[in-house]
């Protein structure tokens, strides 16, 4: 499968303070990769670095086959969409009239409007001027902004941090939506659920350095126990190995007609940063 994005041994320094060190990845046509960390780990420097926003100080980068030093002049930034914490938005106008300019600067046409205000769920809030949202409202006006030209490629920093549960998960959909229309989706976040749900593979970014890289499937079996938890009739919890001795147990507690709930002891990928990592995502 094709690659879009490909870094090798990526490196960015601030003065004398350490950003990325010895970064590899690659991210796949079609895909959904999470790039996940605390805040400071360095996610927001990367996505810089491959959106041409910010110089490597050594290493290799490559987005669509072409060099992110020269991505201002490529042809790879018209295939591009970037969402950071920069608005950009114009605070006299309303929401309909911001977006409408970036359709004429984009040239696509307006209906597209009405699609991705339905994606972000500001379709009845359209007239609402810029600047008497709220900071979830305008995150959501700058994602609908990001979704405009349909990018092959779409950078997320943190796409629903300001977000309640409702409208991130009306996000959630429309995300993967459009990846399920092949909009290839690199997305940082601290939020490990969020990442369980859309992601088809993980890094683990931790003060500048990839600690481990798989799907979140993988990693949790990789790091599971090998038990379960059964819930039994009198308010009980038993754990019981996955061997030959657990399953008989678990068969007499089936047949006794004494079991409740059965529940995966896998770890989730928050207990799983943890242990790698030793640091919180928080």
């Amino acid at each position: 499968m094709e690659n879009i994005i490909e870094v090798q041994s990526l490196e960015k320094f601030f003065a004398n303070q350490m950003a990325l060190e010895d970064v590899n990845f690659h991210v796949k046509k079609g895909e959904i990769f999470g790039f996940l960390g605390p805040s400071g780990s360095g996610k927001t420097t990367t996505i810089k670095i491959l959106t041409g926003q910010l110089n490597q100080t050594s290493g290799k980068a490559t987005v669509f086959g072409e060099p992110v030093s020269g991505m201002k002049k490529g042809s790879a930034r018209k295939k591009i969409g970037v969402l950071t914490d920069n608005s950009g938005l114009y605070g006299r106008l309303s929401i309909y009239d911001n977006l409408k300019l970036f359709c004429d600067l984009y040239g696509v046409p307006l209906k597209r409007i009405e699609e991705v205000l339905d994606i972000v769920n500001l379709k009845s809030e359209k007239k609402k001027v810029v600047s008497k949202l709220s900071k979830g409202m305008l995150q959501r006006v700058t994602l609908a902004r990001t979704l405009l030209h349909e990018p092959e490629l779409l950078f997320l920093d943190e796409p629903t941090s300001a977000l309640d549960p409702v409208n991130s998960k009306h996000i959630h959909n429309g995300l993967r939506e459009l990846n399920a229309r092949g909009t290839t989706i690199f997305l940082t976040t601290h939020d490990m659920n969020e990442a369980e749900l859309l992601c088809n593979r993980v890094a683990f970014l931790n003060k500048g350095q990839i600690r481990l890289m798989d799907e979140p499937g993988k990693l949790r079996k990789r790091f599971s126990d090998s038990t379960v938890i059964v819930e039994l009739k009198n308010e009980e919890k038993v754990v019981l190995k996955t061997t030959d001795e657990g399953a008989q147990q678990m068969f007499d507690y089936m047949s006794s007609n004494s079991i409740v709930a059965i529940h995966s002891n896998e770890p989730t990928l928050g207990d799983i940063f943890v242990e790698v990592t030793g640091r919180n995502l928080v």
